[in-house]
């Protein structure tokens, strides 16, 4: 007797994954450490460690998929199953220093299923002529950010201890992985459905030695890498600017499902304008309007203004993700695509280490104000955005 997995779509499979590596593998951190400090007794000093360690696996994860083989269902099927182990051992492991070693290996898995699903799901939605379904499959970032901010509310309402709390989301992350299955196992009916070209290559895979010998496209590179270095910077410090305007500390639970949604949608959105705009005029577009979010605090102080910039980047930073990605395969090829891919997440994972970095040396030599990470984070979105538009 066989059993028959329900069909789930390729855009519904995408989102499914994404919810799991970077909702949960990724960003759960943030709400779930203010109910480690309270019952674990970590530190913002150690917390801080964490998020780092998380960054640092994010870098590496991109760039060991430069120098990996395989094919990119083979990098969303293993990093997804590392997001689960990671997950549920932050849940078992009571040491900081073991901590350390989860959330690195979360961050390792995360690259590896974003540069996997990104490669997969664009190359086959294109092959079939749904390229604007690509929204759907990036929408997922924001959904796994509402959800785990969602579920970390209502498990902190009910005094859920951070160690259940890991476990029940590494249960989400198992669940997600269980449903993304049909990005690696298409069942009959999608094969059957699927386009047959037999001139042209399997839209996920690809001639080894030409993805090894594909020239990176540099531009795209360098242009992602001062998005990841624009970004981080209102991303670690609004919440801070925050916390000096309002105390409810209810106020900073609701902020991040809200920034989920937000993400969420607006790649759903961007989707729609690629209609009738190219893929650079939308990310440079989409950083305008992160940097006018991101300066707006600086200017006005109060809580509107936060609400407003929290809006602006979480309604601009997977568009920039989805169109970058997209670009990078249109500039290089199918064959080229998971190389390209992984080269520009490296430099958003290096321009986000390079960030706070900055700005906390700034800080300690020249006493620079938490305003001026916001200036800072505009300045470098604003300077990346011109040569978006002037890509060759």
């Amino acid at each position: 007797m066989t059993l028959t997995r329900p069909l789930i779509p390729l855009p519904l499979a995408g989102l499914l994954a994404l919810a799991v590596a970077m909702g949960i593998g990724r960003f759960a951190f943030t709400p779930v450490l203010p109910m480690m400090q309270a019952d674990q007794g970590l530190t913002l000093a150690q917390g801080g460690w964490l998020a780092s360690a998380n960054y640092l696996g994010y870098l590496l994860g991109a760039l060991i998929v430069t120098h990996l083989s395989w094919p990119p269902a083979a990098l969303l099927r293993r990093g997804l199953w590392l997001v689960v182990v990671a997950t549920v051992a932050m849940g078992l492991d009571d040491h900081w220093l073991g901590w350390l070693v989860w959330r690195l290996l979360a961050g390792i898995a995360s690259a590896l299923v974003l540069i996997g699903t990104a490669a997969l799901c664009i190359a086959r939605l294109n092959a079939r002529g749904q390229s604007e379904k690509s929204g759907i499959v990036f929408a997922g970032v924001g959904c796994g950010i509402a959800f785990a901010g969602i579920a970390c509310m209502g498990m902190a309402l009910i005094g859920t201890p951070s160690p259940q709390a890991w476990l029940w989301l590494g249960l989400a992350a198992f669940l997600g992985l269980v449903g993304a299955t049909t990005l690696w196992s298409p069942s009959k009916d999608e094969v059957a459905a699927a386009p047959v070209n037999p001139q042209s290559p399997p839209s996920d895979t690809g001639s080894l030695d030409e993805a090894a010998t594909a020239p990176l496209h540099w531009g795209l590179i360098w242009c992602y890498g001062v998005y990841g270095f624009g970004y981080i910077l209102p991303a670690t410090f609004l919440p801070a600017q925050a916390r000096l305007l309002v105390p409810d500390p209810l106020l900073f639970s609701l902020a991040w499902p809200v920034f989920g949604v937000t993400g969420a949608l607006s790649t759903l959105l961007a989707s729609r304008l690629a209609r009738h705009y190219s893929r650079p005029q939308l990310w440079a577009g989409a950083q305008v309007i992160m940097a006018v979010g991101v300066f707006l605090p600086v200017v006005w102080h109060s809580l509107g203004a936060i609400l407003i910039a929290a809006c602006c980047v979480g309604g601009t930073f997977m568009v920039i993700t989805m169109v970058g990605l997209q670009e990078a395969q249109h500039r290089v090829g199918i064959a080229g695509a998971k190389r390209q891919m992984a080269a520009m997440t490296a430099s958003f994972a290096l321009g986000q280490l390079i960030g706070p970095l900055f700005f906390s040396l700034t800080h300690i030599w020249l006493g620079a104000p938490l305003g001026f990470a916001l200036i800072l984070g505009a300045l470098g979105l604003l300077a990346g955005a011109l040569p978006i538009l002037r890509l060759r």
